[in-house]
């Protein structure tokens, strides 16, 4: 199989995702540092393991994306925007919003895959501006929100909570009208779920998601705290 090799670190290589499996991981090992994690991100690649196995690499195919112009909010959501009173924030409580996605319970999961070692490395991923979270409030509590990362313009969605219902839709709604402002291509997805679907998410086959992406991670990235961003090119 095709190597990739990091253009930060020669040393630095994962297997030709246009070649990955479908379902099953491409590769495993290595570690959760901060060019490694905006390498595999830049390439279609994201980390996905249990406590205790390695860390597994993936790049499943076919591929559920957002295209922010095809956002679906449904109306009894639209009513929930404007009449429950929440608030919502960009990048003031990135730790409270990954830890509550590692603990809170979701009907039909068994145990979490956003293991400590997860944390410290999207912890240390969004102090370096590239990992951002959304935050729901009402009457001053975060009720729900939702944790990614954004390289060019697209943003890699990973895992979201809620303790009030709908908290974290109405997260993801003012996320996406966000992206549409700025121009964004795509919201990865990773994998198919009738969630996603509802919002108006579409499976596409990884060539072509590989394609967008090759394309969209040259454009500007904007990094640091999402209510005051700053525009670089990221050079992986």
């Amino acid at each position: 199989m095709k190597l990739i090799y990091s253009k930060v670190d020669k040393n630095m290589f994962f297997p030709d995702p246009y070649e990955a499996p479908d379902d099953y991981p491409l590769a495993y090992g290595g570690d959760l540092s901060i060019d490694r994690l905006l390498f595999a991100y830049s390439n279609g690649i994201f980390p996905w393991y249990s406590e205790g196995e390695p860390i597994l690499w993936w790049s499943p195919n076919p591929r559920m994306v957002l295209f922010p112009s095809d956002l679906k909010v449904s109306r009894s959501l639209r009513k929930v925007i404007k009449n429950k009173g929440f608030e919502v924030k960009f990048d003031t409580n990135f730790e409270k919003v990954i830890n509550m996605c590692a603990t809170v319970y979701r009907k039909g999961q068994d145990g979490t895959w956003i293991t400590p070692e997860m944390i410290e490395a999207y912890v240390q991923l969004h102090k370096a501006g590239f990992a951002h979270s959304v935050e729901t409030y009402l009457n001053g509590k975060l009720v729900g929100g939702l944790y990614g990362v954004s390289i060019g313009r697209t943003f890699f969605g990973e895992s979201m909570f809620h303790l009030v219902s709908n908290a974290s839709k109405v997260a993801f709604v003012y996320l996406v009208e966000r992206l549409k402002k700025w121009q964004f291509d795509m919201i990865d997805c990773q994998q198919s779920s009738q969630h996603m679907a509802n919002f108006g998410a579409v499976e596409i086959p990884r060539n072509k998601f590989l394609d967008i992406l090759k394309s969209s991670v040259k454009k500007p990235t904007l990094v640091g705290n999402w209510n005051n961003p700053r525009e670089i090119i990221l050079n992986v």
